[in-house]
């Protein structure tokens, strides 16, 4: 059946990505993922409706069938683990405020290197994490960023926000920009250099990150969130990780009243348009924008690969630098190939230090062990 042979790259909505689900608290109900594939409504899954390991590791008890407490236990389980522990070449800041709020969600986590190669302010990259804006945490950035800093190039960020079922559209956009401003507030705190920020994103987190790209200079959305808005919050360089791009030309289900899309926006997309193009990044390209490096995997099951394709087109033919790395055969994230990895170093490294460096736009080919 065709629920069974999309399984694997569905529960990346749980795994990674759009739907990696990090909550701060214990769900109170079953995941996007589950509800898309209980057909018929009765509250559990059965081996006719999926099948494959994954069913056997969330049906813990064995039954041959998958009920929403073991729905909502696997998803605490991807996502509530404990965070990459920190290397003692790190120093690590947690859960600093920049919203001028006490709510968690708007803290950032910084990530300093101990030894520094010089004594000159430090660029800075930026990860905002994925989870369909509906779940995710900051924690899982420090796998991302910590090559940067343990290089002793880079200061590194990880920043939450808050999530749809707090608050809808634009929050997450004035949360982010609010995290930038803070960031250069703080520059001479921690000697870091405002004038180089880079940030990148997974799925709900790439689409963030191309928003602070494109929409760097939109004033309707920039917010009026903590003590530094006299500080930009334009940044200087985005790698977008198969973030969604266009709202409204996703289509399939995403057009549904329970879609990530449509609970971000408060309401069905297609009945919602204009608040659909306020939240599509590519409704604000301009030839000001930052260069982009857009990695996307051409087998995504949930963020269409020409979502990537579009944003890219935009750029082009608004004069932007862009460019766009297709993973070969790749689902939502989790990308096997280290290749990944070493073109966003790469790009971090000529836009923010200034380096002479060739970045490869050729295809990374996935990996066939890669299922997730």
């Amino acid at each position: 059946m065709k629920h069974r042979r999309h399984f694997s790259a569905i529960l990346c909505f749980v795994l990674a990505g759009m739907g990696m689900a990090q909550t701060q608290s214990v769900a109170q109900e079953t995941s996007p993922q589950f509800k898309r594939l209980d057909r018929n409504r009765d509250g559990k899954l059965t081996d006719d409706e999926f099948s494959g390991p994954l069913f056997r590791r969330i049906d813990t008890n064995k039954d041959g069938v998958v009920s929403a407490e073991e729905d909502q236990a696997f998803t605490r389980r991807a996502g509530r683990g404990p965070a990459a522990a920190v290397t003692t070449s790190v120093q690590a800041e947690l859960d600093l405020p920049y919203a001028g709020t006490d709510n968690p969600r708007q803290t950032l986590d910084l990530y300093l290197p101990k030894t520094r190669q010089d004594d000159k302010p430090l660029p800075v990259v930026v990860f905002i994490h994925g989870g369909g804006w509906q779940n995710g945490d900051k924690r899982g950035g420090y796998r991302t960023i910590s090559p940067l800093v343990e290089s002793g190039q880079y200061i590194g960020v990880s920043v939450g926000y808050r999530l749809s079922g707090e608050a809808i559209w634009p929050a997450q956009i004035h949360d982010c920009k609010a995290a930038i401003r803070w960031l250069r507030g703080n520059a001479k705190r921690y000697n870091l250099d405002p004038d180089k920020i880079g940030v990148t994103g997974t799925s709900a987190g790439g689409h963030l990150v191309a928003m602070l790209g494109t929409a760097g200079d939109v004033s309707e959305l920039e917010g009026t969130l903590g003590n530094h808005l006299s500080h930009s919050s334009s940044v200087s360089c985005v790698v977008d990780q198969y973030g969604p791009t266009d709202l409204l030309s996703m289509g399939g289900w995403h057009d549904d009243a329970n879609s990530p899309e449509s609970k971000l926006v408060g309401g069905t997309l297609q009945e919602n348009k204009k608040a659909a193009r306020n939240a599509s990044p590519i409704s604000y390209v301009s030839k000001n924008d930052p260069p982009f490096l857009i990695i996307h995997g051409t087998a995504d099951p949930v963020v269409p690969f020409d979502q990537s394709e579009q944003l890219h087109e935009a750029f082009s033919k608004a004069g932007v630098e862009s460019m766009l790395v297709p993973v070969q055969g790749g689902g939502h994230g989790r990308f096997s190939s280290p290749e990944v990895a070493k073109r966003m170093q790469q790009f971090f490294d000529k836009h923010l230090l200034s380096k002479e460096v060739t970045i490869s736009s050729d295809p990374i080919p996935q990996r066939s062990n890669n299922s997730k």
